[in-house]
């Protein structure tokens, strides 16, 4: 396996695909003050999108649009994010516009979804209000609001309508979009544990809200790593906490098959795909050893593999260009933006 880091960015934090100009590139944006980078498939840096003001959680493109996205800003941690809120952020010429769409004070993870020839906005807020540091005595919410085909209505003053569709998730951190059969889903993660939540079949229908693990999680993913036909469940807990587990459906209930032999202090990244033709998931921690691994099963087990070590990501992500398997990494810890490759 390869590594090149690509750029330093002070607590880089966050990263994402963008299809932009017909060709894939990458977002990568700071978790404190400083700027968004746009990168090209091969890791050249093309453009800095904004220089701040930072606290990037995520970012996820307009579905069929060439470079338009929607991204948080503002969510500095836990104890400073009454700011946070959802922006617009869509190339104008050799420029870049930026403007908020949706005040959402700790707003932390938010996805599109699509389906039933709809899209929907999903967003999953920490906690509700905040008083003194380390305060969590208001439990976070999650957001919902179709998403029209034109966003160019809405800014500061005429704002994206969104309303909860559940209350009440305490440390509400995780995130995880699932691909199903009917259109997409999300997973949730909370201490109250683990959620599926899917759009509206249909006009007038509610959201499906589906409760997958009572254990608490700071973040979780379904993939299939067996070749079963059946998704297992990773989950890491408890928040920014330090145990991964492995879980197998078993009737309607999940039962843990594996759990990693060793304490991983503040896991946080987390990716499931394709690496060298093999289902992987990829995990990182942030604080100990600081490693970046990459979990498959093999000849009957679960097994691990150290990508790299001291590097601390916040967050990662997997594609393929070209016909190669690419990582992008936001090694927080380290400041550094990297690419593995040739694994």
């Amino acid at each position: 396996m390869q590594k090149k880091v690509l750029a330093k960015l002070s607590k880089c934090y966050s990263v994402a695909p963008l299809l932009y100009q017909g060709r894939p590139h990458f977002l990568v944006a700071a978790e404190k003050r400083d700027r968004c980078i746009l990168f090209d498939g091969e890791g050249r840096e093309q453009a800095t999108i904004w220089e701040g003001p930072g606290g990037v959680m995520s970012m996820v493109q307009v579905p069929g649009t060439d470079g338009q996205f929607l991204t948080t800003h503002e969510f500095y941690s836990p104890n400073d994010s009454a700011k946070a809120r959802i922006v617009l952020a869509q190339p104008e010429g050799e420029e870049w516009s930026v403007r908020t769409i949706a005040d959402l004070p700790f707003v932390h993870r938010f996805d599109i979804l699509q389906r039933g020839g709809r899209r929907y906005l999903i967003a999953c807020t920490l906690k509700s209000a905040h008083a003194h540091k380390d305060d969590w005595s208001s439990p976070g919410k999650v957001y919902a609001a179709e998403l029209p085909e034109d966003l160019s209505p809405y800014g500061p003053e005429n704002q994206l309508p969104l309303v909860p569709i559940k209350e009440g998730v305490l440390k509400n951190h995780g995130y995880c979009r699932l691909s199903e059969t009917g259109g997409d889903a999300a997973l949730v993660c909370g201490e109250n544990g683990v959620f599926r939540f899917a759009p509206p079949s249909g006009t007038g229908e509610p959201w499906q809200e589906e409760q997958l693990l009572e254990t608490p999680a700071s973040d979780a993913l379904l993939i299939d790593l067996d070749g079963d036909g059946k998704k297992e469940l990773i989950v890491m807990s408890p928040f920014h906490g330090d145990t991964l587990t492995i879980y197998r459906q078993e009737g309607k209930a999940w039962e843990a098959v594996y759990a990693y032999p060793e304490k991983l202090l503040f896991l946080h990244a987390i990716w499931g795909g394709s690496l060298a033709g093999r289902p992987t998931a990829v995990i990182g921690h942030r604080q100990g050893a600081r490693r970046l691994l990459a979990f498959t099963f093999e000849d009957g087990a679960y097994r691990f593999k150290t990508l790299d070590e001291d590097c601390g990501p916040a967050n990662v992500y997997g594609c393929r260009i070209e016909g190669q398997d690419i990582l992008i990494a936001c090694n927080r810890e380290t400041d550094e933006v990297a690419m593995y490759y040739d694994f």
